[in-house]
C-alpha cells in the first residue's frame, strides 16, 4: 500500500486487560477503570500524544448490567483521552 489517503484506517497497537474469576480479585474494579489502564499503556508505548488518536475500539465479552454501556468511551475518558475522540465497544 504505497498510496496513503486521508481516509485510510490503521490499527497501530493493541492491548488487553487482566481477567479473573467471577467474584475474584478484580471484581471490585470497574471495567472502564481496568480498561483505562490499558489505554494509558498503549498511548505511553506509542510515542504519540493522546490527541493523535482518532478512535478507540474495544471488545467487551460481558456487557451485562452496569457494564451495559459504551465501555470504550468511558474508559477513554477515564484514561485522559480527548473528549472529541470516539469510543466504540464491540
Amino acid at each position: 500500500m504505497s498510496d496513503k489517503h486521508l481516509n485510510d484506517a490503521f490499527i497501530y497497537s493493541g492491548g488487553r486487560s487482566a481477567f479473573g474469576r467471577h467474584g475474584g480479585g478484580l471484581s471490585s474494579i470497574r471495567p472502564d477503570d481496568l480498561l483505562a489502564h490499558v489505554i494509558k499503556s498503549v498511548v505511553a508505548s506509542s510515542g504519540f500524544t493522546p490527541e493523535t488518536f482518532e478512535d478507540v475500539v474495544m471488545g467487551n465479552t460481558n456487557g451485562a448490567g452496569e457494564d451495559c454501556r459504551n465501555v470504550a468511551r468511558f474508559a477513554s475518558l477515564r484514561a485522559g483521552m480527548p473528549t472529541t475522540l470516539a469510543g466504540i465497544t464491540v
